[in-house]
């Protein structure tokens, strides 16, 4: 189910992979579109050839050979995504699940089987991945740690050292180059959900396992749950038998709206950063606004903490979407106390830097002047006499990058 992609060793640029990548077959079929391949199970008259291409894939998790097996080992379809998106991160392999949790799970279930059950990790991180280690609800035990204290928090049996940059929802960054030296031969695992391949390319840093909720901006719709790990092909093995032997697979029409959806990334990520860094500099010279969190990297994501009640801003957008999820064409906002880190133990959320007043915005596609008017209306009447701007505000009103908060 592999072999889309004989232009492999050619350099291509980012955009260029973006629209080709996983499609460079299908001008020789005679095709323009990639084909949907909803099939569960696939015919085979040679069952003692079948057997030898079970015992390989159980050996080592390798694709298999030659026709496909059943849905549970692998689909064309999904296959030609998970071929793009390797291209896109720069590395040998990617393997895709039905969900970026299910993506993070089969990560941590490779390194149990090897008896390391430790984790190191640094918050703030997705606050279903946190709770996930927190909770030890697949036998792991976490130590956390600033990117500083990695190296010492390190022990014989630890699997995974997991980072996130920017980080959701403060959108702090982190030094990759320095956190893969000082994970050694610890495997390091990027969240690179927001930034995207864009934006940055963590196993360029040293990161061995880069992780997306393809929910998010690889699919950029909104309307597709998936998530995949891009890794090197030895890696990809491991997740490959952990994907078939618990059935976290993405289904076939996931992965032909997400390979749509790469051909349009950089674009799409590209319009709405200047649309966020735009709207950070005007929330950063607003007196209604204590702090805005914007990474140094650029990005789509702004997230900000209000003088006011962030409650009533949620209640009081027009335009923008009041929902949990980002990545999408239009803007969403969210309260991440209340949602999306809730599940996160207070003290541990205000610890990474999550207020209770903290409001995380995904920036979409729409006209930034309509985006503006709609947050201005949200954020209620100006105070008279409350001084001028942001705490972060420097001399040009140009918000705080968030790696200094």
């Amino acid at each position: 189910m592999s072999g889309y992609d004989d232009a492999r060793t050619a350099a291509r640029a980012l955009a260029t992979e973006a629209v080709h990548a996983g499609r460079d077959d299908l001008a020789r079929q005679g095709l323009h579109a990639p084909p949907i391949d909803l099939s569960t199970t696939y015919p085979s008259y040679d069952s003692r050839a079948e057997a030898a291409r079970i015992d390989a894939f159980a050996a080592t998790g390798a694709e298999p050979d030659g026709p496909p097996v059943y849905g549970r080992l692998g689909n064309p379809t999904v296959a030609r995504f998970e071929t793009a998106l390797a291209r896109l991160e720069g590395t040998d392999a990617a393997v895709a699940f039905a969900s970026g949790m299910a993506a993070l799970s089969a990560v941590l279930l490779v390194r149990a089987s090897m008896g390391l059950r430790h984790v190191v990790a640094v918050r703030p991180l997705y606050g279903c991945s946190d709770h996930l280690l927190t909770a030890g609800l697949l036998g792991s035990e976490v130590t956390w740690t600033d990117p500083a204290g990695i190296a010492d928090a390190l022990r014989p049996d630890t699997g995974l050292v997991i980072v996130e940059t920017p980080a959701n929802p403060t959108l702090a960054e982190i030094d990759l180059r320095a956190v893969a030296h000082a994970c050694g031969s610890v495997p390091l695992l990027v969240d690179n959900t927001f930034a995207t391949p864009v934006l940055q390319r963590p196993a360029e840093h040293g990161a061995r396992l880069v992780l997306h909720s393809a929910t998010k901006y690889l699919g950029g719709h909104g309307d597709v749950m998936a998530g995949v790990v891009a890794c090197d092909e030895e890696f990809a093995g491991r997740l490959r038998q952990v994907r078939f032997a618990t059935g976290g697979v993405l289904h076939p029409l996931a992965g032909y709206l997400l390979l749509r959806g790469l051909a349009t990334l950089p674009v799409r990520v590209r319009a709405a950063s200047e649309n966020a860094a735009e709207l950070a500099r005007r929330l950063s010279a607003d007196p209604r606004v204590a702090q805005v969190h914007y990474p140094r990297i650029g990005g789509a994501m702004v997230a900000f903490e209000v003088n006011g009640d962030p409650h009533e801003v949620i209640a009081g957008v027009r335009l923008i979407t009041p929902a949990v999820s980002l990545g999408s064409v239009d803007t969403l906002i969210q309260h991440p106390a209340s949602i999306s880190h809730r599940i996160v133990d207070a003290d541990d959320r205000r610890g990474a830097g999550v207020s209770d007043r903290l409001l995380r915005m995904s920036v979409g596609l729409e006209d930034v002047d309509d985006l503006w008017a709609d947050l201005d209306q949200a954020l209620g009447a100006r105070a008279t006499g409350a001084g001028g701007g942001s705490a972060d505000e420097g001399a040009a009103g140009r918000p705080a990058p968030a790696g200094a908060h």
